[in-house]
């Protein structure tokens, strides 16, 4: 998909939503995000060890308010509200997501419930928010088969 593409494709909040990417398109898609004059926020979960740490990198990627519980509820209200973030839409890469999706199977279905709930309520103002969860090919295929 070229950068035209890309963009129109992130520019329609009816299809916003978390979806898994390969990681080779990472970069493209932050560009695409980036030319939409999208916040486009990044969450690195490399070596990350529990959902106290994905809340911490989470509350520092998206510059959360001190009002931040750390906790499922406290994400589902930051990502829903954003308001510290105006922005024309929201592009979250949330990197190496498939090491701590393998450690925390649980913990990562909530948080696609979550970063979906966000997507579906911003869609309804509107507003485009992607959740890309960028994983190597061969861990997409493996979702394939």
């Amino acid at each position: 998909m070229n950068t035209t593409e890309l963009r129109s494709v992130l520019a329609d909040p009816e299809h916003s939503g978390a979806y898994f990417i390969d990681a080779r398109d990472t970069e493209a898609m932050a560009e695409a995000g980036s030319a939409l004059d999208y916040a486009v926020l990044r969450v690195d979960l490399a070596d990350c060890p529990d959902k106290a740490e994905l809340m911490k990198r989470f509350a520092e990627a998206g510059g959360f308010p001190t009002w931040f519980g750390g906790n499922w509820d406290a994400l589902a209200d930051a990502l829903g509200d954003l308001s510290w973030r105006p922005a024309e839409g929201y592009l979250l890469l949330v990197e190496h997501a498939y090491d701590w999706r393998a450690a925390n199977g649980e913990d990562f279905d909530m948080l696609l419930d979550i970063l979906n709930e966000a997507a579906f309520r911003r869609a309804e103002d509107g507003t485009a928010f992607w959740a890309l969860l960028p994983f190597p090919a061969e861990q997409l295929a493996a979702f394939e088969g």
